[in-house]
């Protein structure tokens, strides 16, 4: 990948009458104001808005420049080649769609000229698996070592209902237990309602009611769930004790329950329950952080608000970073499901078996299909922010996404909220909806999530902290007090893929050992907590 860091603005000449504001004429490299991602390209991505007139000397023909005839804004595509109409357009080397009209050299390409392409891959299983060397070096993290031999990132009292009836009881009693009445308790991070809308229409047995009673079970179990109180209201299909029966939780987690009926309504319970909270944190609060290997960490893969330089600044170090944990030993996981399509035949030749790479292709499968019975297709997954930012077809959006994975081979696939046991890189099968997205992955295990985004999501998440890396300096300097760290720097020239990697890592394994996350000095992750809702209702 061309890495030349972009320069200063075109000049301007002056004249007596006043500054000259059209481009300067003479041609502009095509380095100082793009990236082409791979030698064979039709495309390269814009460092820096591109004035209409602009003349851009492209690398296959210096000597004869095309002239840009319309505004390119940072991070959309320049075409480096005339194009007709229906040709293949590349992008990293790879198809990210058909031109709908033909494309000169110069133009921008996007929406108006580029729409999908049929996706008909030969598919190939372990041809291209790298297996990352154990790292020369172990690394560690201040963590907290649980009963049945995990490692937890946090200590949280979590208030789990089964049923939307008591949501709101579950958040009066967690309330209760905001902002400075927690200095009580320090060594405790927090008591968090984890609410949802399903519990009883929902047909237990159906498709649906099993992924939310795995997702309530992956939380009630979480290894960053050290106490735990299940909240019911006394009548729902999805009643507490089904709930408690199968509940997978450590020796060494608190568990109490109560439903509202039996407890004598809401105020009742709210005091009843605060009462058992508090108990529960005066016990937690003896509990101590230890030094344990990064072996143990489980680190979710998530992206939100891609832009156009997502697939090359903060998910290439993402990537990186996630390679530098499974060299330690550690776990980690991707995730979004419609956001691998396309893509998915570059993760299929990294699967350790056969049976690996079908399970990935069995969900691709079932979500085409499951689109189709929706009314649309897995190319309307570009939101408009996507859009704005320079992507074009799920293609082109998924070959970015993807490079979060890094090179590892992938270990396993997992469905939704399925409990992650293998080590290595992984995928889960989620939504690209963010919050349903990492509720699974938490749901599974991840006891940290990095984050990335072009436009700027504000996620949060809990019991796991959520590390937010913004794919630009642009957006991360607006939005300073919600980003965690600045992966722009390496298209500005200022920091490399392999340096922005293990600055990600070191600041993961920080977060791991108590460091809050922007995220979490805001509170936020209460009402991110989503489960994935399917089945039917009744």
């Amino acid at each position: 990948m061309t890495t030349t860091p972009a320069e200063g603005p075109a000049r301007t000449t002056a004249t007596p009458a006043g500054p000259d504001l059209r481009p300067d004429p003479h041609p502009v490299p095509l380095a100082h104001v793009a990236l082409l991602l791979a030698a064979d390209d039709d495309v390269a991505v814009t460092t820096r808005d591109v004035a209409a007139g602009t003349s851009l000397a492209l690398p296959s023909a210096p000597d004869a420049p095309v002239t840009v005839p319309t505004d390119v804004p940072r991070g959309h595509k320049v075409a480096v080649r005339d194009l007709p109409v229906g040709a293949r357009v590349h992008k990293y080397g790879q198809v990210i769609g058909r031109t709908t009209a033909p494309v000169r050299a110069g133009e921008h390409v996007h929406a108006h000229n580029l729409g999908m392409d049929a996706v008909a891959h030969a598919y190939e299983f372990g041809t291209a698996r790298v297996a990352v060397p154990p790292a020369a070096t172990s690394r560690t993290f201040e963590g907290f070592r649980r009963a049945d031999g995990r490692v937890g990132t946090r200590s949280y009292v979590g208030i789990v209902t089964s049923v939307n009836c008591s949501a709101s009881t579950a958040r009066m009693i967690a309330d209760q237990f905001r902002g400075p009445v927690m200095e009580a308790w320090p060594h405790v991070d927090g008591v968090v309602a984890l609410t949802h809308d399903s519990g009883c229409g929902l047909v237990p047995t159906s498709e649906g009611g099993q992924v939310l009673r795995r997702t309530l079970r992956g939380y009630a179990s979480h290894p960053n769930v050290t106490g735990l109180l299940v909240l019911g209201l006394g009548c729902e299909m999805l009643a507490v004790q089904g709930l408690l029966a199968d509940l997978p939780a450590s020796p060494d987690t608190l568990v109490e329950h109560m439903t509202i009926q039996d407890e004598g309504g809401v105020r009742a319970t709210v005091r009843a329950g605060a009462a058992v909270v508090r108990g529960m944190l005066d016990e937690l609060e003896t509990r101590r952080r230890e030094t344990v290997p990064a072996s143990e960490l489980v680190l979710g893969l998530n992206c939100g608000g891609s832009d156009g330089y997502s697939g090359i600044t903060a998910n290439p170090a993402l990537g990186r970073a996630s390679d530098l944990l499974v060299a330690q030993g550690g776990t980690t996981v991707l995730a979004e499901t419609p956001e691998v399509f396309g893509a998915e035949h570059l993760l299929t030749r990294r699967a350790v078996s056969e049976a690996v790479g079908r399970r990935l292709l069995d969900r691709i499968d079932w979500w085409q299909e499951y689109m189709t019975r929706g009314g649309g297709t897995l190319d309307n997954n570009p939101s408009p922010g996507n859009k704005a930012g320079g992507l074009t077809t799920i293609l082109e959006k998924s070959l970015g996404a993807v490079a979060k994975g890094g090179t590892a081979e992938l270990t396993a696939v997992y469905e939704y909220a399925e409990p992650i046991t293998d080590r290595g890189f992984t995928f889960m099968d989620t939504p690209g909806y963010d919050p349903v997205s990492v509720t699974g992955l938490v749901a599974g295990g991840a006891t940290v999530v990095c984050f990335t985004t072009g436009r700027g999501s504000v996620l949060g998440t809990k019991p796991a902290p959520c590390v937010k890396i913004a794919t630009n300096t642009e957006m991360y300097e607006r939005m300073r007090e919600d980003m965690d760290l600045d992966a722009g720097r390496i298209v500005t020239g200022t920091a490399t893929i392999d340096e922005v990697g293990e600055e990600i890592l070191d600041l993961v394994l920080a977060v791991a050992s108590g460091r809050t996350t922007v995220s979490e000095e805001l509170d936020l992750g209460r009402d991110e907590f989503v489960p994935w809702q399917l089945g039917a209702v009744t």
